[in-house]
């Protein structure tokens, strides 16, 4: 490391091949939100030293390889620098955020669902920051927003949050590999199905004014959140290698 620290240029080059959609406006970002506090020259520069570099691939790995929305991130940062251990569910690593690197073994089960209880943090993303988040481009956005894969709000003008940008990186894949926005629109649907079977069964203990009654309701969507996407992953897996034994 130079005596006198990386620049946010110098940080981007050494992140770029690992992180492609890493740009200067979401290191930006990210410091905004509190999580990176790079050190300032007297003219103001930013200085980031090989810790705040970690501390920044630490965030990344989070976002790009779990999907975690930033108050998440941040609770996981804050117990880190209290010298405890992030919770195992949400963590990209247990260790410090220097081991996120190559060779870090995601501990998150890949079907697990977000706890209900933790809402995504209100990042309000405009239009060019999620292009910036997600790589998707503008027309992109707006058609999968039409389709109500992003942004659940009704002004065209509101903006986006965590969950926009968890689902815009996931839809970024789809489309890849020869999906069209209009082919999503199903999952939204799928979403509010199940949610409309959900309530049925939790309706008695939302109508309670217990504290314990709503907290009891919103581990048990957790829990039907989190069987059903597994049952949903399994019945795939299955017709998928059906489909392929049937035209080996």
């Amino acid at each position: 490391m130079p005596a006198d620290g990386y620049t946010i240029g110098e940080v981007l080059n050494q992140l770029k091949e690992e992180f492609e959609d890493i740009t200067i406006s979401k290191i930006r970002f990210l410091e905004s939100e509190g999580l990176i506090y790079p050190d300032r020259t007297e003219s103001g520069y930013r200085k980031f030293t090989d810790d705040d570099v970690d501390r920044l691939r630490f965030v990344l790995t989070a976002q790009r390889d779990h999907y975690l929305p930033l108050k998440v991130i941040r609770e996981q940062l804050e117990r880190l620098d209290a010298g405890e251990l992030p919770d195992a569910e949400a963590a990209p690593s247990t260790a410090d955020p220097a081991s996120t690197g190559a060779g870090a073994t995601p501990l998150a089960d890949p079907t697990a669902v977000a706890p209900i209880e933790v809402p995504s943090t209100p990042s309000h993303l405009g239009l060019r920051e999620l292009c910036e988040a997600t790589g998707l481009d503008a027309a992109q956005v707006r058609a999968l927003r039409d389709f109500g894969i992003l942004g659940g709000h009704e002004e065209e003008g509101a903006p986006f949050d965590a969950d926009d940008v968890a689902a815009g990186r996931t839809a970024k894949e789809l489309l890849r590999l020869g999906l069209e926005p209009r082919h999503l629109r199903m999952y939204r649907q799928f979403a509010e199905r199940e949610v409309a079977l959900f309530e049925q069964l939790v309706i008695p203990l939302q109508r309670q004014r217990n504290p314990e009654a709503r907290r009891q309701a919103a581990r048990q969507l957790e829990t039907l959140a989190e069987l059903t996407t597994r049952l949903q992953s399994v019945l795939l897996s299955r017709e998928l290698r059906a489909h392929v034994h049937h035209n080996l």
